[in-house]
């Protein structure tokens, strides 16, 4: 069990949660590594907490594709694969396709200079070299693409889809050589709304999924 694996308390969120979020962040870090065991009474002795509150943390990896349990093993962190990522990154490029359309035709100047003001701050927290702040940046800029949408329902499909997206997100961003990639993409989608070019607008979201893809595959390849 890695050394660095602490507790992050929060006073606002049940013990089960907390737990989830230390075990999920360790594994998007690299902490906890693919294939690893996660043995019950060593985390719930490592983190200083109940076997309870570990148990529903492993289910809640598992409902997220970071954990996997199998028969006589126990629960382990799970292998991305090729095939999940294709699987997930597929119908992300699609909900982003369509997304992007709508917003063509339904974004207001107000949310276009939102989206340029997020697309600011994902530039400057590059600097940081923070993961989990620049994920967060990234998802804000793609989220205010779907606010403009004015779609709840596709709102809500993408919502249900995050927490699979989620670790080849922080996959591709971990690797700060991707940041000059990524920035042009996110200037190209935001040329492409303020133009109200649909069909620049679904060449710049296709080369967006399709550079994460090609990056991602690369680092599944190495695990293996």
């Amino acid at each position: 069990m890695t050394d660095k694996l602490k507790l992050n308390t929060n006073a606002y969120l049940p013990l089960r949660d907390v737990v989830f979020n230390t075990l999920r962040e360790a594994i998007l870090r690299g902490e906890l590594k693919p294939g690893e065991r996660l043995m019950e009474l060593q985390l719930a002795s490592r983190l200083g907490v109940s076997r309870t509150p570990i148990r529903e943390a492993i289910r809640m990896l598992e409902q997220e594709g970071l954990a996997v349990t199998t028969p006589r093993k126990g629960a382990e962190v799970a292998r991305m694969t090729e095939k999940d990522m294709q699987d997930v990154l597929v119908i992300r490029e699609a909900l982003d396709e369509l997304a992007a359309r709508i917003a063509c035709k339904k974004i207001t100047d107000d949310q276009l200079e939102r989206l340029k003001k997020i697309k600011k701050d994902f530039v400057d927290c590059l600097e940081t070299g923070n993961i989990k702040v620049i994920a967060q940046k990234d998802m804000d800029f793609h989220d205010a693409i779907y606010e403009a949408t004015d779609n709840p329902k596709l709102v809500t499909l993408v919502s249900n889809l995050r927490e699979q997206m989620y670790r080849y997100r922080v996959e591709y961003i971990k690797n700060s050589c991707n940041y000059p990639t990524l920035i042009r993409e996110h200037n190209a989608i935001v040329d492409g709304l303020e133009a109200r070019d649909e069909s620049k607008l679904a060449v710049a979201m296709h080369n967006h999924i399709k550079n994460q893809a090609t990056a991602v595959t690369e680092v599944i390849r190495q695990q293996d």
